[in-house]
């Protein structure tokens, strides 16, 4: 059963500490795209290392960051190669991984320009950012939103949809993204974008409920990924390849 976090770690969002069919989904996007076997692998925000942990199952050499010493500290107990970082700082020398996930990280970081400059300094030549990141144009503000001082937990709807003064009042601790913001954020990278698309929701909480409402959600809500309506996405997914 998911809680509400408290108001102030709210701006460090909650690791997933399950693997459960939504994320399941999600690293069968990423495989789609981008090799995993035997690659050097960095999780950026890795939490308690649960992406860690799958990824693991492709490669030895899988690691992970993340601001949180308790939930690195409880990750290690059962993994190696986890490190307390900022994510503006990572501890690793140019060019160390093929692949760097960034996953429902980078809308919580102190600066996402300066952590995606991070990532490809530690990315080699030809190796690929993996990215999820919330999507302005969902409907749902999935993180909460503060009443004043009073954090009210929960999927608040039409959010997002506030202009950008207004809705970072209500959403101070975390950032939703435009396509064309990630655009404007990604340049001057030595990158160029292979993939850019978006994903609708897991809905594991629904299904913990009631696994028919949300075998029949998933029908309905997931062939919108591949027509018009898939900018209404949950979260954006990008992959991006660091120039040769």
């Amino acid at each position: 059963m998911k809680t509400a976090p408290a108001p102030e770690v709210a701006s460090l969002g909650q690791p997933s500490y399950v693997w459960r069919f939504g994320l399941e989904r999600r690293l069968d996007l990423i495989r789609r795209h981008v090799p995993l076997q035997g690659r050097r692998i960095l999780d950026i925000g890795c939490g308690v290392g649960t992406f860690v942990q799958r990824l693991r199952e492709f490669s030895p050499h899988v690691y992970g960051v993340d601001i949180d010493q308790e939930r690195i500290r409880r990750g290690a107990m059962a993994l190696p190669h986890l490190a307390v970082a900022v994510s503006e700082h990572l501890p690793f020398v140019d060019a160390t991984f093929d692949v760097v996930l960034l996953h429902e990280v980078l809308e919580h970081v102190r600066d996402d320009r300066l952590t995606l400059r991070e990532a490809c300094r530690v990315t080699k030549p030809r190796g690929k950012i993996v990215i999820y990141c919330p999507n302005r144009l969902y409907p749902f503000e999935t993180h909460g939103i503060f009443l004043g001082k009073r954090y009210v937990f929960g999927n608040i709807p039409l959010v997002n949809y506030l202009p950008d003064g207004l809705r970072k009042r209500l959403v101070p601790h975390v950032r939703a993204y435009t396509r064309r913001g990630l655009r404007r954020l990604f340049a001057g990278l030595a990158t160029r974008p292979v993939v850019h698309t978006y994903v609708f929701p897991g809905f594991d909480n629904l299904a913990a409920r009631s696994a028919l409402a949300s075998s029949i959600l998933r029908r309905v809500v997931y062939p919108l990924e591949n027509s018009p309506l898939s900018n209404c996405g949950l979260s954006h997914f990008v992959v991006l390849e660091k120039r040769g």
